[in-house]
């Protein structure tokens, strides 16, 4: 090749480097990877003036009512608070993993490859548990908003939750039935081999003999057997239960409430967060949820200003009323993005830096969110939240605060 050849080869690439830079700085982003989700509301989110924040997530599969809620959630307020134009900007990027482990951990690494600096964690239990432990061992911070087993904070310093801990929903479960008299006999069915279900039933058991609530029935199954429930439900109308506690997720809970209704059992039915769903679950009937009570931290039909703004903007974008999982993922954007203030972090800092200021900011300040009661939120050393609960009902079709 002679000289003039190479001069022009050399200015030719100049001129495509300085042209893909120019498209770089003009407020997009790369396109995710299949199954991600990945958005900047700011040249500054663009242009790597922003903290990537990223999480994992059931995006497809049974329980993809869960992940596209959180994802949605964080996506509002971070749009929010990049159009703010602030100090404080985001780059979200959501990986799936399906509500399985092992994807989960292909997921998060995904997501460290991609520049992750701060973490929403993962939606679900069992994944949670596993990118957790990442999570620690490579120091990015975590605040999940609804992976809610014990074994996700424990023994790990940077990994907090905005959802109530599994134990703390069994517990507050049985408080609430006993002090509300909703109850004299109560049947559980749950899934033995289920960290979710498991940890809040040993807890409802616990907190109900304290209570003094009479457990007439207690049955369980688990995946294999999960489609016929003929054999719990009996046990539980003939020991006479009028209220059955149901300690899982929606999908068995649907079938329960069907197979319930065809043989002539209408007890009041008690459930946790994991049925926060049902009532946008494909194919399903909500004449059968008709009555369901279950505790949460959110209630979309509350009266305040930030909630009825929240849940307009969430209809009007997904055209679905927000759930709990939706509104525990959006106080984790806006709960990080008060630490980091607090703090004074910058997106150059490293992600142990940014880790180090997280854990200090967690374990000192409060945060007035969408979810809990108005009293404010905070967390202890070990990550767990501590906001109180509301009850809500079922009624035509929606959820209704109760308290």
């Amino acid at each position: 090749m002679n000289k003039k050849k190479l001069v022009s080869l050399v200015m030719a690439c100049a001129l495509a480097v300085s042209m893909l830079a120019g498209c770089g700085d003009s407020g997009s982003s790369a396109p995710a990877a299949s199954g991600a989700s990945s958005a900047s509301g700011s040249t500054a989110a663009a242009s790597g003036a922003a903290f990537k924040l990223g999480g994992t997530g059931p995006l497809t599969g049974g329980a993809a009512i869960y992940g596209n809620a959180a994802k949605n959630g964080a996506q509002i307020a971070v749009d929010e608070i990049n159009a703010e134009g602030g100090a404080i900007q985001f780059e979200l990027r959501y990986e799936d993993d399906t509500h399985d482990a092992e994807k989960a951990v292909n997921a998060y690494n995904a997501l460290k490859s991609w520049g992750m600096q701060l973490s929403l964690g993962s939606v679900t239990s069992k994944p949670c548990e596993a990118t957790s432990t990442m999570n620690n061992e490579d120091r990015i911070f975590a605040l999940t908003p609804s992976a809610s087993s014990v074994a996700v904070t424990e023994g790990k310093d940077n990994v907090f939750q905005m959802c109530f801990t599994d134990p703390g929903q069994g517990a507050k479960s049985a408080e609430y039935i006993a002090t509300k008299g909703l109850a004299s006999k109560v049947a559980i069915i749950w899934k033995n081999d289920d960290v979710y279900s498991k940890g809040i039933h040993d807890t409802f058991v616990e907190e109900a003999a304290a209570r003094n609530l009479a457990i007439v029935s207690d049955t369980t199954f688990a995946d294999g057997n999960d489609t016929d429930f003929s054999v719990q439900l009996n046990n539980a109308k003939d020991a006479g239960a009028d209220l059955v506690f149901l300690p899982m997720y929606y999908q068995p809970a649907s079938l329960i409430f069907a197979q319930a209704k065809a043989m002539g059992y209408a007890p009041t039915w008690f459930g946790v967060d994991g049925m926060d769903g049902i009532l946008t679950m494909d194919g399903f009937d909500t004449s059968l949820a008709e009555g369901v009570i279950l505790l949460t931290p959110f209630s979309a039909d509350a009266s305040d200003e930030k909630t009825q703004n929240f849940v307009k903007k969430y209809q009007d974008q997904f055209g679905e009323t927000p759930n709990q999982f939706a509104a525990d993922a959006y106080d984790c954007v806006y709960a990080i993005k008060q630490a980091l203030e607090n703090a004074g972090c910058t997106p150059d800092m490293s992600n142990e830096e940014l880790c180090a200021a997280m854990v200090e900011q967690f374990t000192t300040m409060t945060f007035e969110g969408l979810t809990g009661d108005g009293a404010g939120i905070t967390w202890t050393a070990d990550g767990a939240v501590s906001k109180s609960p509301k009850g809500m009902v079922i009624q035509d079709g929606a959820y209704v605060g109760l308290d």
